[in-house]
């Protein structure tokens, strides 16, 4: 059911690490290690995805690379999106492309690419056909961003929220469905693409569209989906239950799943950007989520029992619920 774990999400951007806790990114370069390890030692045979990162910059792959990051990652992944936040347009993605190549010779992922509907519906129609035109064929992974339009309930994962002005309201017109499951023009268009393209839905915690998004993708021809696993929804008390319900909901994809979100109470700032306290607790994290998800042939044998139960999080510290 697992094709990949991804560890963190965007990690050059501020709004998923705060490089002033972190300024160098050693402190990420460390933990990334620690979460590779970690999943590698659960199953040897999961695919392991440095995270995607926004902006596309090839300095920042440099500087992995320089830590040894790249040395415990079996692919990188960039994220783009020109029509909407990004400061170059959308021919030159076959650019952007080759200055990652410029710098590792590991497979490289698109784990998020759209475009808004926040001008128009007719935007994003366009935006995907000239994006399969240019991408298809060039990469191993393409992953469309996103399948629902983001409830404005529910508030964008972004540090500057309004102050970003029209920036942070294009959040929420990315889906291909409205907010209320109502198809846009694009979605015709997109099931011509799958299974080569395939999509990212995040679900948030106990996330009522879970159902349904299954059915849509099913619909749509949709074959590989990455999503995510919160380190902070861990904490919640019902958190196993919810993460069972999802992943068997989706047992029928190839799922990447992205391991991000630090707690509140074990960053060393109260907030998911942060840099964690301890980094080893991501790490174990993930070879929690490994060991339940996708455990590797005897990938058991010899484990603590506190990883093969579940309980791993007690046995460090209390869990709390996350404000």
């Amino acid at each position: 059911m697992i094709e990949a774990a991804m560890i963190w999400n965007e990690p050059n951007n501020k709004s998923h690490w705060d490089p002033e806790i972190d300024p160098d990114w050693s402190r990420f370069a460390n933990m990334a290690k620690l979460a590779a390890d970690a999943i590698r030692d659960i199953n040897p045979g999961l695919r392991r995805v440095l995270g995607g990162i926004s902006p596309i910059d090839p300095d920042f792959m440099a500087l992995m690379k320089s830590y040894g990051v790249l040395d415990h990652v079996d692919a990188v992944a960039v994220h783009g999106f020109p029509l909407d936040w990004n400061l170059w347009q959308i021919e030159e993605w076959p650019r952007r492309l080759e200055e990652i190549r410029a710098v590792t010779d590991l497979p490289m992922w698109i784990s998020e690419v759209g475009v808004s509907t926040f001008g128009a519906e007719e935007v994003q129609l366009w935006g995907l056909r000239k994006t399969a035109e240019l991408l298809k064929g060039k990469v191993e992974r393409i992953q469309w961003y996103s399948l629902y339009d983001l409830p404005r309930a529910w508030g964008a994962t972004t540090r500057h929220k309004e102050a970003e002005g029209s920036s942070y309201y294009r959040h929420f017109y990315m889906g291909l469905l409205r907010e209320d499951g109502a198809p846009k023009l694009a979605v015709d268009e997109f099931a011509r693409h799958t299974p080569e393209i395939g999509l990212v839905q995040w679900f948030h915690f106990e996330d009522p569209r879970l159902d349904d998004a299954v059915s849509w993708m099913k619909r749509l021809g949709v074959t590989h989906l990455r999503t995510g696993l919160s380190w902070a929804d861990r904490f919640q008390p019902s958190a196993l239950a919810w993460f069972d319900r999802q992943m068997a909901a989706l047992e029928e994809f190839e799922v990447t799943v992205t391991f991000c979100f630090t707690p509140e109470h074990r960053g060393i700032a109260p907030h998911h950007t942060s840099a964690p306290i301890v980094p080893e607790e991501f790490a174990d994290f993930c070879a929690e989520m490994t060991a339940r998800y996708a455990p590797g042939p005897s990938s058991l044998e010899g484990l603590p029992e506190s990883v093969v139960s579940g309980q791993m999080r007690e046995t460090s510290f209390p869990i709390q619920p996350r404000e």
